[in-house]
């Protein structure tokens, strides 16, 4: 994608003798890569989704994104992007997400083409955090010449970047736990019934955490119950998923315990025993993020072993009106509010009648 002549914010354009942009626009041009970026987060895992844009002398943009794996990278899509408008990247300005040469099946050949494009200087959001990459490619541009500054949108990126920055420094997926249920704290009337407490908003909403998501995990109990499929069905993606293979966007399903053979969560993985033990074998994987999508038992699980990055709670404008029904978290409830696990709101958006809450720990 890119974009021929296109203005700064503040309506002028880079001329070849420009003394730099200011922060204004720097922050304008970063997030225009974390939204590259954004296309690429179905296709890119297990690679980072990073985004680029590239400010040639003459103020002409192009962007770029990390491609399937095996595909370029940002950087480099957008070198050949700017190539294609006929436009020369020597002088130009490039701003990405992430630091340039540390993405898997790249090595250091986007800092060797940004280098050899003749780039004046690197806007880079990120360090990546990894022992193998850590400031090597920042220190590649720099001995080259090229000027770089660190840290811009380093927030928004780190928000987008979530799953491969805690796989990069844990060697375990980002956990995120899903819960939908009613205002009173219930995901089941008392006998078990849970169809539906929200509705189809958020119901494709929770298919997009599917489809981010590189495995799902979900007790056995849920898979005597409801006999789910746990595939990816109710969500439209944004861009073309083709190259992804027969498998699309569907997750690795995970079940704590037995499924059954003749379960339609088939084929599956199956474990028994310590969850941070799977958590480690799904990060050896290459798994970079898991849903987390049983009933109260496994949630309440993964809740009270502290292995939780995110919550997602959808709820519903509904009272099941009593104390009988099955709790969102189920199993023993900390003893005193002193020991009150406390986080905060990252997000509350309406889907629908619904809301979906996001809630993280600092």
């Amino acid at each position: 994608m890119t974009d021929a002549n296109h203005p700064s914010p503040s309506g002028d354009t880079a001329s070849a003798g420009s003394a730099g942009f200011s922060t204004e626009r720097d922050a304008h041009f970063m997030r225009r890569a974390v939204m590259a970026a954004s296309d690429a987060r179905l296709l890119a895992p297990p690679n980072p989704w990073v985004g680029t844009v590239i400010v040639a002398t003459d103020g002409t943009a192009a962007t770029g994104c990390t491609e399937p794996p095996g595909g370029r990278l940002a950087e480099i899509v957008a070198l050949d992007n700017l190539s294609a408008v006929g436009v020369s990247p020597a002088g130009a300005t490039v701003y990405t997400t992430l630091e340039p040469g540390s993405s898997q099946g790249g090595s250091d050949s986007c800092v060797a083409a940004l280098i050899d494009a003749g780039v004046r200087r690197a806007v880079v959001g990120l360090v990546d955090p990894g022992d193998d990459a850590a400031g090597r490619g920042i220190e590649a541009l720099r001995a080259a010449g090229i000027a770089v500054d660190v840290g811009c949108e380093a927030s928004r990126v780190t928000r987008q970047l979530a799953p491969y920055l805690t796989h990069r420094s844990t060697g375990r997926p980002l956990v995120v736990l899903k819960l939908a249920g009613t205002l009173d704290g219930y995901l089941a009337a008392p006998d078990g019934t849970s169809k539906w407490i929200t509705g189809a908003e958020a119901r494709s909403d929770t298919h997009r955490l599917r489809a981010e998501s590189g495995a799902i995990i979900v007790g056995a109990g849920t898979v005597r119950a409801d006999d789910p499929s746990l595939t990816v069905r109710d969500f439209t993606p944004p861009v073309d998923t083709s190259s992804l293979g027969e498998g699309g966007l569907n997750p690795l399903r995970v079940v704590l315990g037995s499924a059954g053979p003749g379960a339609r969560i088939q084929p599956v993985l199956e474990h028994q025993g310590d969850l941070g033990e799977l958590l480690d074998q799904l990060g050896e994987q290459g798994i970079l993020q898991v849903l987390v999508e049983g009933g109260g038992v496994v949630a309440g699980s993964f809740h009270r072993a502290g292995l939780v990055d995110r919550y997602v709670l959808y709820l519903a404008p509904a009272f099941l009106g009593g104390a009988d029904g099955v709790p969102l978290l189920s199993g023993p409830a900390v003893v005193t509010m002193a020991e009150l696990k406390r986080g905060r709101f990252e997000s509350v958006v309406q889907l629908g009648e619904d809301l979906r809450i996001e809630v993280v720990f600092d």
